[in-house]
């Protein structure tokens, strides 16, 4: 069960792409499709994004009482499953997320992609784990299985500019170097 969230729980974060599952979605554990996903990578030092995500996270708190609220009807918060993550204190193993925060947003549909002129991007090669981006977002409760907390709703994705990408993504351009010109041997595959 969700609650429809007010224009108070959805904002634009300038961040990082990584674990970008945008153009097609994921795959669940058991092999069927899952869900268009980012993980979205912050600078501890944006002190104004990290007040808009927790401004908008306390929003979707106050939207979504009766969905979070225990039998007595109360909000117990520190039983709440909250979205903003600090990568040093999880200890992420991935130098990407060093001196980070970071949340995971998701979808059912396809993100809107488009560059910096509002244009659509359609080269799945143009927006990656790596670069960086606007990510339009979406703060709600949720009440599942005995969980309850607040989930960000992947809406629309604006790449800002490219960044090295993450997860081994490096370009064939990296990967090799140049070969000397020579008549293909068949030892040379041996």
């Amino acid at each position: 069960m969700t609650v429809k969230a007010p224009k108070a729980t959805q904002i634009l974060i300038p961040c990082r792409l990584s674990y970008a599952h945008i153009w097609e979605p994921g795959t669940n554990a058991d092999g069927t499709p899952g869900k268009y996903s980012a993980s979205l990578l912050v600078d501890k030092s944006d002190k104004e994004t990290l007040a808009k995500i927790e401004k908008a996270t306390e929003a979707a708190i106050k939207a979504g009482q009766t969905v979070l609220a225990n039998a007595k009807g109360v909000v117990v918060r520190q039983k709440l499953k909250l979205p903003l993550r600090d990568a040093d204190e999880e200890g992420v193993d991935d130098p990407a997320y060093e001196g980070k925060m970071f949340l995971n947003a998701t979808s059912r549909y396809q993100p809107g992609i488009v560059n910096r002129k509002v244009e659509d991007i359609l080269d799945q090669n143009e927006v990656y784990s790596g670069c960086y981006c606007n990510v339009d977002v979406n703060f709600y409760a949720f009440s599942r299985e005995g969980n309850k907390g607040i989930a960000v709703g992947l809406n629309n994705i604006q790449k800002l500019k490219d960044g090295e990408r993450l997860a081994g993504g490096r370009s064939a351009k990296d990967a090799f170097s140049v070969l000397e010109d020579e008549d293909e041997d068949e030892e040379d595959f041996l």
